[in-house]
């Protein structure tokens, strides 16, 4: 029998809670810096590790920004839901999240292949922990299904009951069922948790590798790109403007696209693509 999953909150003062989202956004950018900081030292970058922090701050900017212009322009086309406290979408806060970096890497001089490198690795890493703030809030989760993994939600962001997701998501209120019964689904949340950890282990794995700086990214953006593509099958959405696709699979096709010419541009080292450890100091 498919288990009823609750929201995870904590009462701070008043009416105000943290949830158990706040909870693992707080600790996928906390885990994220500290892979960046160690793998830059690692690799005898010392200097540029300093950056990392500002480069948090960016990045939780942008993430914030992207995601709910991608969420207002997109997946509910409404502007108003600018200033609702939903709507962090992965693909708009991880553009805006590129896009706020590569403006302070820029700026500061500094090189933004070095930084990509390492940030695959830590974006996996952070997107596995982010991940389980979606379940803990009930939000992302997947289409009706009756499997052993499957959850219900009755409180959840939206409740996954048959009404709320025919309204939300398109999803059909089967037969002979009534608008308010909660529906069982796909626990999608866990399934990009463990996807998550697996592309994290992958590009963990490659962390030595002997190409240009900026190879990395391009392994990631082809292993993310998969991922989301493959887990669209079994998200509950409303945003297939592309025949059988989302919007989302849309957008990673097109990331494992640029992910697949940045493997190619970043295959071999050479003048102005230094591979990834710092040259020994002149003696």
């Amino acid at each position: 029998m498919p288990h009823s999953v609750l929201p995870f909150e904590i009462p701070i003062y008043g009416s105000f809670k943290l949830t158990g989202f706040g909870i693992a956004v707080f600790l996928a950018f906390a885990i994220s810096q500290v892979i960046c900081q160690v793998e830059l030292t690692r690799r005898g970058h010392r200097k540029e590790s300093d950056a990392i922090p500002d480069l948090i701050i960016y990045s939780i900017l942008g993430t914030i920004v992207g995601g709910k212009l991608y969420y207002s322009a997109v997946v509910t086309r409404d502007w108003s839901d600018l200033l609702s406290r939903a709507g962090f979408v992965f693909w708009g806060g991880f553009m805006g999240a590129v896009l706020a970096n590569w403006i302070f890497i820029t700026s500061r001089k500094l090189s933004f292949p070095r930084f990509a490198d390492v940030a695959g690795i830590a974006i996996s890493a952070g997107y596995s922990v982010g991940r389980t703030g979606c379940w803990a809030v009930g939000d992302d989760y997947g289409r009706p299904w009756d499997g052993p993994l499957a959850v219900m939600f009755p409180q959840g962001a939206p409740p996954s009951t048959a009404l709320q997701m025919n309204r939300s998501f398109g999803v059909p209120i089967p037969e002979g069922v009534a608008p308010e019964t909660v529906l069982a689904v796909h626990p999608t949340q866990l399934y990009e948790t463990f996807l998550g950890f697996v592309m994290f282990l992958i590009v963990w794995r490659l962390r030595n590798h002997k190409h240009a700086e900026g190879w990395l990214f391009g392994v990631y953006c082809v292993l993310a790109g998969a991922e989301r593509f493959a887990i669209e099958f079994f998200r509950a959405k409303d945003d297939r403007f592309f025949g059988p696709l989302t919007a989302a699979q849309v957008i990673a096709l097109t990331i494992m696209a640029i992910g697949v010419v940045v493997m190619a541009v970043r295959a071999r080292t050479g003048p102005g693509r230094p591979g990834i450890h710092a040259a020994p100091a002149a003696a």
